[in-house]
């Protein structure tokens, strides 16, 4: 990780999200890295504290900012508390530790969140990891798993210490939890407004409905994570390129994703359109080949940069346009104005332009080279235009 900053700087990225480094339990395991056997430890394949500490003094060196997933619904079963401190965990009528409720992960045992000694171990641990590593926050596995107090404790205590910026997202739709002090939660519903559109042939209403569901009701400063892959999807379902059909449709969607509002998530390979499916479990890890498609990288490149320098595009008022099959939306903040085309199907199709935006002229971002709109333009399958002014 640590050689491939630089890269991960042009690429445009400003925060890494690590999935679980710990030691995974071996008793009843499935592989999971979700199993974490010791909280405050790296799993050996990982590399050492000094390896994670010059990761993250790189990172911040460019500007960048690392985050630790994190799992505090339940460990390991042969996690050192299960011995020591038993009435850490819930358990059933008999007296047996229980798996998380509804779920069936057998590998991992429900913590007690009444217990207030294990609270404050639990937060003892997170701590160790910002004041140890520098690590910037915490990617929280499950989040709406816990109990909403525990959040707004754990939260208040890391952004308590000192000259830190402490970055929280948490792995759920329940907005409740941003005002437990979260920064942002997933954004499963958008997701699925984009396959929606993209692969089962609904109107871009479906993603215009989920951007308008997803931030209802949400405060200035809260966002929602945004994909087109993640480790779930990419491990369980498919690649992005298959699910939207080729590499063309993929950027189409991530376009979307990127720019009409939310925060962007890039998963491993993405950027190079790497064409496995990526298991994240222990032994059936893949080798992702970066260099198998320079050409890929750069347009996301193009596309993350642009947003980077672009105050309309990460903080602009958002204005729908759209047609049945073309997203189209403008974005705009003081003078700055972009206008985003997209056609989401595979084959070309014409999009009337509104009538306001007739005869104006706009530039290309990427080519920087000038448009006048007439009454209509014809969009090639899957074809993206970004313009500004």
């Amino acid at each position: 990780m640590t050689e491939k900053l630089d890269s991960l700087k042009k690429l445009g990225i400003n925060v890494v999200w690590l999935m679980p480094i710990y030691p995974t339990g071996d008793e009843k395991s499935v592989g999971s890295p979700y199993a974490v056997k010791d909280n405050i430890d790296i799993h050996e394949d990982y590399g050492t504290l000094a390896d994670l500490r010059e990761l993250v003094d790189g990172a911040h060196q460019r500007n960048m900012a690392v985050i630790l997933d994190w799992v505090a619904n339940h460990t390991a079963w042969d996690h050192q508390w299960i011995d020591e401190n038993p009435s850490w965990y819930v358990t059933d009528d008999n007296g047996n530790i229980i798996i998380p409720p509804g779920t069936g992960w057998e590998d991992v045992a429900e913590l007690n969140f009444n217990n207030n000694n294990m609270r404050s171990e639990m937060i003892s641990a997170m701590k160790y990891w910002v004041l140890e590593a520098n690590v910037d926050g915490f990617r929280c596995d499950y989040a709406h798993g816990v109990p909403d107090d525990f959040w707004k404790q754990a939260i208040d205590t890391l952004r308590s210490i000192p000259n830190r910026d402490i970055i929280m997202f948490a792995e759920s739709e329940r907005k409740e939890l941003l005002s437990q002090g979260f920064d942002m939660m997933f954004g499963w519903r958008f997701y699925t407004g984009l396959k929606e559109t993209f692969s089962e042939g609904e109107s871009t209403v479906a993603i215009v409905e989920a951007h308008e569901e997803e931030y209802r009701g949400l405060s200035t400063g809260k966002h929602v994570l945004r994909w087109t892959s993640n480790h779930d999807q990419n491990a369980w379902e498919t690649t992005p390129i298959d699910q939207f059909e080729n590499e063309d449709g993929a950027m189409a969607a991530f376009v979307i994703t990127a720019y009409m509002g939310g925060v962007p998530l890039i998963y491993s390979g993405q950027e190079v359109g790497f064409p496995e499916q990526l298991s994240f479990f222990e032994g059936n890890a893949n080798k992702i080949d970066w260099g198998i498609n320079a050409a890929y990288k750069v347009e996301y490149e193009q596309v993350l940069n642009f947003r980077q320098e672009s105050s309309a595009l990460r903080h602009g008022d958002l204005t729908n346009y759209n047609s049945t099959d073309v997203m189209a939306f403008e974005k705009t903040v003081d003078e700055e104005s972009v206008f985003v085309l997209v056609n989401v199907r595979n084959q070309a199709v014409s999009y009337e332009i509104p009538e306001l935006f007739q005869e104006s002229v706009w530039q290309n971002a990427f080519t920087e080279t000038a448009t006048r709109f007439g009454s209509n333009v014809e969009l090639a399958p899957y074809e993206c235009l970004i313009l500004r002014k």
